[in-house]
């Protein structure tokens, strides 16, 4: 008769585990469990970081005899092998590096058998399963990792994983305590895992913690990977200015200045245009297509493929979804964004510390005049200007839904939303899609206006909405939402109060107002606002701001912020009416 180890392929042990790493996944709350792995962690910047990751699930390291006998194992704990198993990159590299074996002999695989959370929610427990057969050369390995479980640790799954929310919150974790200790890049389901060990006083059995985020960010790993153990390190505190890893650090950030003229040279020479996103190019066909010498431009790519914007594919290179963004015909295209931080925002940024120092903003220190004059002398930089900001259309996803826009359309009657310095249309051309009971009326500067009217004609709403040409003072009175969307970032407290008046005076009493904004944090949680706060103050004089002094601005102009919704790409947007 076999032994329940035999019959469930997995030993008596590994089941047990299985058995408790399952009920804790089902039972953890998100914030709680982080309180209880960082317990420094608590307050608003909880709430930050809570806000930012969700608990995904709990791993261990198993070994079955064979891999019909890991399912058996499987199914006699109650997790079902729904999805079969993958190649479990990071950890195969791990255990090799650890027991000193060749990768190539560790087929570990990856398997996430799903379970619900208290409220309902899809979890996972990741289960890495390594096959050792009875009298395996690697039983030794399994005996060892089964003492020490080096491989358990929590998951916490990244919500929109924009490089600076993830250097922010690795900048957190690291703040409470946790140490970077490994991590890698999984091409076959496209994810980049960081690695930490927790820190002593941690409320769990668990000594390690894991940031999972979808895609590659092959260079924020590259970072953390320097700053984790290493064979021969010696011993050091954080603060410590003579550690090897916080010199890496810093160089690493100083570099920065060379991605931004990277990405932008390759826009600029039209290389996503020329790269195939199927079949690699090789360096002297894109040398030829682009205008280039082909030593230097294989110089550029392999920086970009560090980068994750084009990866190198046998002879040639490959565009990738990131690159493809750079295509001026993509949808969402942000290659006028690259063509403005590479050209004449990032020339006004050699100029921040005298923007620091003085307070005049560096793009009026080095042009002799406001950037939104200056761009009314330059028709082609103007466009470009106004393409960049529709690049960042994804926050405006969410809009069409907000309440007063539904409640408007549900109105008898024609109803009016006036768009107020309302760029090229791409918002107001969103909302009029999506509610065809509403008209539009845009109100832009003279030379804006004709690309609205042409993007708002292509988008097919273009007989729903007036144009008119003006400024803040020349805000109609017919209204029954208006819009201000990311505008006042870019005054200061004095011409927002302005601003806000000339609307305050324009609005029914019954209408609505939506301001769409980046929000500061109201404490040290990492945010976009943060970075976009720096480049106000370098290029318009504004500033980004909280959500109670967008509210006291509010009050000086005669109106009431009611309260405000998160949207994509750490925007908000803020509901106001006229006291």
């Amino acid at each position: 008769m076999r032994t329940p180890a035999l019959a469930t392929g997995l030993a008596p042990d590994d089941v047990r585990r299985l058995r408790a790493t399952a009920d804790f996944v089902r039972e953890q709350e998100t914030p709680v469990l982080l309180s209880r792995v960082l317990p420094g962690l608590d307050g608003p910047e909880l709430r930050a970081v809570a806000d930012r990751c969700r608990f995904a699930h709990a791993a261990l390291l198993v070994f079955p005899a064979d891999r019909p006998g890991l399912r058996a194992g499987l199914a006699a704990c109650g997790l079902p092998d729904e999805a079969g198993s993958r190649p479990s990159v990071v950890v195969r590299d791990r255990l090799a590096a650890r027991h000193g074996r060749d990768a190539a002999d560790l087929d570990v695989r990856i398997l996430r058998p799903t379970v619900q959370g208290p409220g309902g929610e899809r979890r996972a427990v990741e289960v890495f399963a390594l096959a050792v057969p009875p009298d395996s050369e690697l039983s030794a390995l399994a005996a060892a990792e089964r003492d020490h479980d080096h491989e358990a640790h929590l998951a916490f799954d990244v919500d929109r994983p924009d490089p600076l929310v993830l250097r922010g919150l690795r900048a957190t974790l690291v703040r409470h305590g946790a140490t970077p200790d490994g991590g890698g890049y999984n091409p076959h389901e496209d994810g980049t895992v960081f690695y930490f060990a927790t820190p002593d006083g941690t409320k769990t059995d668990y000594r390690r913690m894991e940031l999972y985020a979808p895609g590659d960010h092959r260079d924020l790993l590259a970072e953390h990977l320097a700053e984790g153990p290493r064979p021969g390190d010696r011993e050091g505190t954080p603060g410590d200015p003579d550690t090897p890893h916080a010199a890496e650090t810093l160089l690493r950030l100083l570099t920065g200045a060379w991605t931004t003229q990277a990405l932008a040279t390759c826009a600029e020479l039209r290389l996503p245009e020329a790269l195939s996103p199927h079949e690699p190019r090789g360096v002297r066909r894109l040398a030829r297509e682009v205008g280039a010498r082909p030593e230097p431009l294989e110089t550029l790519l392999r920086y970009l493929a560090m980068l994750g914007v084009v990866t190198e594919d046998g002879d040639g290179f490959r565009l990738t979804a990131t690159g493809l963004l750079l295509r001026e015909d993509a949808d969402g295209s942000m290659r006028p964004l690259a063509s403005m931080y590479g050209g004449p925002f990032y020339q006004s940024f050699a100029h921040l510390a005298h923007a620091v120092r003085t307070g005049e903003p560096g793009f009026e220190h080095l042009y002799g005049e406001n950037h939104f004059d200056h761009f009314t002398h330059d028709p082609g930089l103007a466009a470009t200007f106004d393409r960049s900001m529709a690049a960042s259309a994804r926050m405006f996803d969410p809009l069409p839904d907000h309440p007063a826009l539904t409640t408007a359309a549900a109105a008898p009657g024609t109803r009016t939303v006036v768009d107020v310095a309302g760029g090229t249309g791409e918002l107001l051309g969103r909302i009029l899609a999506a509610h065809p009971p509403l008209r539009g009326i845009l109100l832009e500067r003279p030379h804006v206006v004709a690309a609205a009217r042409d993007r708002l004609t292509a988008a097919g709403v273009g007989e729903r909405c007036d144009y008119r040409a003006g400024d803040f003072a020349d805000v109609p009175a017919t209204g029954d939402v208006y819009l201000l969307s990311r505008v006042l970032h870019d005054w200061d407290d004095e011409r927002c109060r302005e601003i806000l008046r000339h609307l305050a005076g324009a609005m029914p009493s019954h209408a609505d107002l939506l301001v769409v904004e980046r929000l500061l944090p109201a404490d040290a949680a990492p945010s976009l606002a943060t970075a976009w706060d720096l480049h106000m103050l370098c290029n318009t004089g504004g500033r980004e701001r909280r959500a109670d002094e967008y509210a006291r601005l509010c009050e000086a102009a005669g109106l009431v912020l009611l309260g405000h919704r998160p949207l994509p790409l750490d925007a908000h947007v803020l509901h106001v009416r006229k006291r």
